[in-house]
């Protein structure tokens, strides 16, 4: 789950790390009012709340917004209603949004810092390792992933403990790294290891500061603030939960949260409806192997009945990037007659205009596949997930 940075940087805060004051604002004159409230003079950052990156170098569709971006800097007081006002009621487009951009509906109006210094500090798990690792970079704006290979050196990778603070030797290396001196240490411990106790205790799956601010005092701020949360332990954090915003989700994923689905998106054309991390991993592998792509990925989970199950496939149907369905259940707590119940369910009001091939295997594998013979749906039934992808793009291919 993401929250917007209005959020995140009260977490910071609620732990210790000193950011900015600020305060959110809905209206153009509320905006004036916590402007006004923060700081006496200025100068004041606003900031369109939308849970996207890149926000400063990103554009407003809308003309009346004219070409300034999602990040402003105001010096006059007289000018923060009229600068909110371009932003709000209108669609914010960045490099991570898409085309069709966000809505603006709150901005945050922030005091302006003044730094000495920048650089970007993330806290993310590495499963590669496994691991929880602390990225540094001097590079700031700019996301981490864009790196190409042979920048290696512009980031700073240093595995922590999640028992165990920051050390002071890992503290100078990261000095080191940034070209500080080490009378920076003392901020530098206290920011960081704090940093690190807001991952551990909130079971946070990436926080990102891009940038810190080094002031004059040799302080650390957190002039930016994003936190991505690991959706299966936040029933350990319902006041976490309560900052989940709807209207930042795309209507196809919150359908699935609210029927208990984990569901993604991605720029391939084949949906696959799945029971398992794994099941969904081996299909996308496989079927980019072959040199498709996956369009969209629904986890089945057990626990939930009929209705659900034809809900979520729905969900695969309705997308206009589908142009193929791949069924890939192993069955246990999941019964595959469920399914079977489901994709008859889904069809019956949606339709089937696309190829589907069903792998089904385990518990009530036989009665499943009986129940969909007796549809006579153009459903095409393989024994394994190579057979189910191979049939699924020998059909597609026709339909070309």
């Amino acid at each position: 789950m993401n929250i917007h940075e209005y959020q995140a940087k009260q977490i910071l805060a609620q732990y210790g790390i000193e950011v900015p004051a600020g305060g959110i604002a809905y209206t153009p004159t509320e905006a004036k009012r916590v402007a006004q409230k923060i700081s006496a003079r200025g100068p004041w950052m606003l900031k369109a709340q939308i849970q996207a990156g890149a926000r400063h170098s990103g554009y407003f569709l809308e003309h009346a917004a004219n070409s300034k971006g999602g990040i402003r800097q105001v010096t006059q007081i007289k000018n923060v209603a009229y600068e909110t006002s371009q932003m709000l009621g209108n669609t914010l487009v960045t490099e991570q949004t898409g085309a069709k951009g966000k809505l603006v509906s709150k901005v945050y109006v922030e005091a302006f810092k003044h730094v000495k210094r920048l650089f970007y500090a993330g806290i993310i798990i590495d499963s590669s390792l496994p691991a929880m690792v602390l990225l540094v970079s001097d590079v700031v704006d700019r996301d981490l992933l864009d790196f190409k290979t042979g920048e290696d050196d512009k980031i700073l990778r240093l595995p922590l403990s999640y028992n165990e603070p920051i050390n002071d030797s890992r503290l100078m290396r990261i000095l080191d790294f940034l070209s500080l001196d080490k009378t920076h240490l003392e901020g530098f411990r206290e920011f960081f290891n704090k940093l690190r106790v807001t991952f551990v205790n909130l079971d946070a799956q990436m926080i990102e500061i891009n940038p810190v601010g080094v002031t004059r005092t040799k302080k650390l701020l957190a002039l930016d603030a994003k936190i991505n949360f690991d959706d299966n332990a936040l029933f350990r954090h319902p006041d976490i939960w309560r900052m989940h915003d709807d209207y930042e989700e795309e209507p196809r994923v919150l359908k699935a949260k609210r029927n208990g689905f984990h569901y993604a998106e991605f720029d391939g054309n084949i949906g696959c409806i799945v029971n398992g991390e794994g099941l969904a991993l081996e299909a996308m592998d496989v079927i980019r192997s072959k040199g498709w792509n996956t369009a969209c990925a629904l986890n089945v989970k057990g626990g939930v009945d009929k209705d659900k199950i034809a809900q979520g496939i729905k969900i695969i149907m309705t997308n206009p990037r589908v142009e193929g369905i791949l069924i890939n259940i192993l069955g246990g707590f999941l019964r595959c007659n469920l399914i079977a119940d489901g994709i008859i369910a889904a069809t019956q009001e949606v339709g089937l205009n696309v190829p589907m091939i069903v792998r089904l295997e385990g518990t009530n594998k036989d009665e499943a596949r009986t129940i969909l013979r007796q549809t006579n749906l153009p459903i095409v039934f393989a024994e394994n997930t190579n057979e189910a992808i191979d049939k699924l793009i020998e059909k597609m291919e026709i339909n070309d």
